[in-house]
């Protein structure tokens, strides 16, 4: 039998709460939590713990919420401690070396892709929104570089033509804890062996924004649709409709209009079919978009079929969506 491990546990959103949560049902011993300071959330501005801070609290573990690792004091508190090892997911905050050093089996990261595919901040909406056909997650010595350390362990899981950012969020999320607790196993045990990153394949997952969130229909069906998955539930791929934002939630590849001389901007709707929107889409506006689940302001998202029973006449075909530029808006949260 191994013998458990004094765990630090470092992270802040529902991603890392759900390594917490297989942690705790482990045989390893988390013995202090580390997670971002509460931030004003909802209509009330009111502060809000994290996610990772409501677990660690129900379970009476002590929490701490640094605003920097720099500082000799908060060095010291963290040395204190005297951990094994320590787990960050999606904390937040960056490492100093000499935190790195501190535990005694160095710091591990649960990465949410697979390395050394899509270091960075948003590895999961990118991994969709290029077309990859895997995902997963890789448990990573951590070093001073932006997710650069050795390999210890991954779990793959496959991107079908209907995943969404927020699905494979969730599938990940799991993954992440069952392997890190396989990883903390094996160490405590006959020990696991690293592997060094490739240097081929690198690639980097930049940050999401709203103002990317945005539809250009010159693009064509396909990465349409990919991007609108991706961005699914956040922040939610968007056009304008007569001026007002129309957010999409769920779109797939349309079959191609014939060539015609006949011009099809893109972005203008098509005849509905099949209870879908369609818009012509890509430079030639011949590819062909069908958003199956979308909402208008001040409305829930709907099902297409539904949005168009009950609100038809927004959806005329010929209607030019994104139009007009000048007037284009960022829908509110």
């Amino acid at each position: 039998m191994t013998q458990p491990l004094r765990v630090i546990f470092a992270g802040t959103p529902d991603f890392a709460a759900a390594s917490l949560q297989t942690l705790l049902a482990s045989t390893h011993r988390v013995v202090a939590v580390y997670t971002q300071p509460d931030r004003p959330a909802g209509r009330g501005r009111k502060l809000t713990p994290s996610p990772v801070k409501t677990l660690a609290l129900a379970h009476g573990l002590p929490v701490h919420q640094p605003v920097t690792l720099k500082s000799t004091e908060a060095q010291a508190q963290l040395a204190a401690h005297d951990a094994d090892i320590m787990v960050v997911v999606a904390y937040g905050l960056l490492l100093p070396q000499v935190v790195l050093d501190t535990p005694r089996l160095g710091c591990l990261n649960v990465h949410a892709s697979l390395l050394p595919r899509w270091r960075g901040a948003a590895p999961i909406q990118r991994a969709i929104e290029a077309g990859d056909s895997e995902s997963g997650v890789t448990i990573m010595q951590m070093d001073a570089g932006l997710d650069t350390g050795a390999m210890l362990l991954e779990r793959r899981t496959p991107i079908t033509a209907t995943t969404t950012g927020g699905e494979l969020h969730d599938i990940l999320a799991t993954l992440g804890g069952e392997a890190i607790v396989t990883a903390l196993d094996g160490l405590a045990g006959s020990g696991l062996t690293a592997t060094p990153q490739p240097e081929s394949g690198v690639t980097y997952a930049a940050k999401l924004s709203k103002a990317e969130a945005e539809l250009d229909f010159t693009r064509p069906a396909s990465e349409l649709a990919a991007h609108i998955r991706a961005f699914n539930p956040w922040p939610v791929a968007w056009t304008l409709l007569e001026g007002e934002p129309l957010r999409l939630w769920f779109a797939e590849c349309g079959d191609r209009l014939p060539d015609d001389p006949t011009e099809t901007p893109p972005g203008m709707l098509l005849p509905t079919s099949g209870g879908a929107l369609r818009i012509a889409c890509g430079e030639e506006g011949r590819d062909i978009l069908r958003v199956t689940r979308a909402q208008l302001p001040g409305g829930k998202p709907l099902d297409a079929r539904d949005l168009l029973n009950a609100r038809g006449e927004r959806f005329a075909a010929l209607t030019r969506l994104g139009e007009p530029k000048a007037s284009s808006q960022e829908p509110s949260a």
